[in-house]
């Protein structure tokens, strides 16, 4: 057991005056704060959560990080976000468990394959490394792949992207906590947000369950619940469905994937943790909805769909189910925002299923653009005007796509 001295974070007492409060415990509130005081030496700042930290999102995915998005805005932010993670070890001299294996994108059709083209030569034309890979390629990186033509859907080749891999989950978590505590952060765990209170445009304070903090700046980063809290304390509408999006772990395993797999075809995706454990999973449940619960019929399509590209998964037990909230704008790319239309209010929300890991460049920005007031240029495409203006984005090529096992 620790001792209080060696507690990553301690427990302040919620002052009545901050110069920053954040509104999510999760890895992007978190990761803000740390900048904040890190970047921009603003140390009077408050993380807001109503649970424990790393509730969320944050505490419920399965840790992939890449940057093989297809527009160039999502790009050179997933590109940047991806050189953060050792750098971050380095920073917060805490091990993030940062394991560079690669990730390997199945295609099951020339259709799929020429797609994948246009995302090879779009991603070297940023500098981020990804090859073509033929059928004896993509089984020569992951030799359990079923590469044969007796399959639902034959592997026609794939993408390898090395430089994706995972990283632990909740060492980010505890990780940003630790090094923002220690920069003065005040980690409010245990307490509820109110409202949000606005004179002559301008956020004055936020109200809590412990008491009314003064405050100028207000960053919303609370996940599948921003969307609720901004038009309930606000007013302000974001165009965004919640829906519930699952994953699942089997029992240890030798050392048998090297690489992250996915297979938009099959729906499917899996990488093996450092413990042993396949970690497995989709695409969000269809219907827009609040829960976290589980269903047997997911349970059956991921073991389906594995034992068909994983033919060595076959008869592998599942130990351990989960589900999260995935917070999905229409043109799945997330919504970074400020000082529009209520000066002090900031947005960092819509992320679906990438917001793992965009968490740190996405704090890094944030904490710029509340310490200035002024949007990155990083930032500037996901302004949540776009939708008024008709410039989605049309971000879709990290997504899997409907499948008839689903």
């Amino acid at each position: 057991m620790f001792r209080k001295s060696e507690r990553l974070w301690g427990k302040a007492p919620l002052m009545s005056d901050y110069d920053a409060v954040i509104i999510g415990g999760g890895l992007h509130g978190l990761a803000t704060a740390y900048y904040l005081a890190r970047n921009h030496g603003m140390k009077n700042i408050a993380v807001i959560e109503k649970r424990h930290i790393g509730f969320g999102g944050a505490g419920r995915n399965t840790a992939i990080v890449r940057a093989n998005q297809r527009t160039k805005e999502n790009l050179s932010l997933y590109k940047e976000g991806l050189e953060l993670w050792p750098k971050l070890t380095a920073e917060l001299d805490y091990n993030l468990m940062f394991y560079n294996c690669g990730n390997l994108n199945l295609a099951h059709s020339e259709a799929a394959l020429s797609a994948m083209r246009m995302q090879v030569a779009s991603a070297r034309f940023f500098g981020i490394e990804s090859h073509i890979a033929d059928p004896k390629e993509c089984k020569e990186l992951v030799p359990a792949l079923n590469i044969s033509e007796d399959i639902t859907y034959p592997i026609f080749g794939g993408m390898y992207h090395p430089p994706g891999g995972i990283v632990r989950h909740d060492a980010v978590v505890w990780g940003l906590a630790k090094g923002a505590a220690k920069l003065g952060v005040h980690i409010h765990q245990g307490t509820e947000v109110l409202g949000i209170n606005v004179e002559k445009g301008k956020i004055t304070s936020v109200e809590t369950d412990q008491g009314t903090i003064s405050t100028p700046r207000v960053l919303n980063a609370a996940g599948g619940y921003s969307a609720s809290l901004s038009y309930k304390m606000l007013g302000i509408h974001l165009p965004v469905s919640v829906l519930t999006i699952q994953a699942m772990v089997t029992q240890p395993l030798k050392p048998l994937l090297d690489h992250v797999v996915s297979s938009g075809a099959y729906h499917c995706y899996a990488n093996q943790t450092l413990k042993g454990e396949i970690a497995t999973g989709a695409h969000m449940d269809p219907w827009p909805n609040y829960t976290t619960q589980t269903t047997a019929h997911y349970i059956k399509h991921q073991a389906e769909a594995l034992s068909e590209f994983l033919p060595c998964l076959r008869g592998v037990r599942f130990m351990r189910i989960w589900g999260g909230l995935a917070d999905m704008t229409p043109d799945m790319a997330p919504i970074m925002d400020g000082n529009d239309p209520i000066e002090g209010y900031y947005t960092d929300c819509g992320w679906g299923y990438f917001g793992f890991k965009s968490a740190a460049v996405t704090g890094k920005y944030m904490a710029q653009f509340m310490a200035d007031g002024e949007c990155p240029d990083m930032l500037r495409p996901f302004t949540l005007r776009r939708f008024e203006q008709h410039r989605l984005m049309g971000e879709m090529a990290g997504t899997v796509v409907y499948s008839p096992w689903n």
